[in-house]
C-alpha cells in the first residue's frame, strides 16, 4: 500500500476517532472521517494488551491492510481507522476480514 493510503501521524488518528462517526462489533471498531483527498486512507490499531503476540497483531494488520487494498475504489475520500476490540483466534481471522468490510461500509454510511 502506498504511503498516501496510511494514516502516520497520532492527530490523524484522534481527529478521526473524535469525529465519532463509528460502526463496532464485538471484535472491531470502524471510525470514519470524510476527507478532501482523491484516495482513501487506512489506520490500524491493534494494542499488545488485546494481542500479546506480535506475529497475530502482525498478521491481522496484513489481513485488513489487504482488505482495504482491494476495497478502496469504493471508500474514496474516507479516512478510516481500525481498532481491535478482543484477541482474535486463527479460525476467526478471517471472519474478522470480513466484518471489517461490513463495518467500513456502515461507518461511510453514517459520515454521509
Amino acid at each position: 500500500m502506498p504511503k498516501r493510503h496510511k494514516l502516520h501521524k497520532a492527530e490523524e488518528f484522534s481527529s478521526i476517532i473524535r469525529f465519532k462517526c463509528l460502526a463496532s462489533s464485538e471484535f472491531l471498531q470502524v471510525f470514519a472521517k470524510p476527507n478532501n483527498l482523491t484516495c482513501a486512507r487506512l489506520g490500524v490499531i491493534i494494542a499488545g494488551r488485546v494481542e500479546r503476540l506480535a506475529t497475530k497483531r502482525n498478521r491481522i494488520k496484513r489481513l485488513l491492510r489487504e482488505l482495504f487494498r482491494m476495497q478502496q475504489k469504493d471508500f474514496v475520500g474516507f479516512d478510516f481507522v481500525i481498532r481491535l476490540r478482543h484477541s482474535v483466534g486463527n479460525s476467526n481471522s478471517f471472519l474478522v476480514a470480513d466484518e471489517a468490510k461490513v463495518l467500513m461500509i456502515r461507518a461511510r454510511q453514517c459520515c454521509e
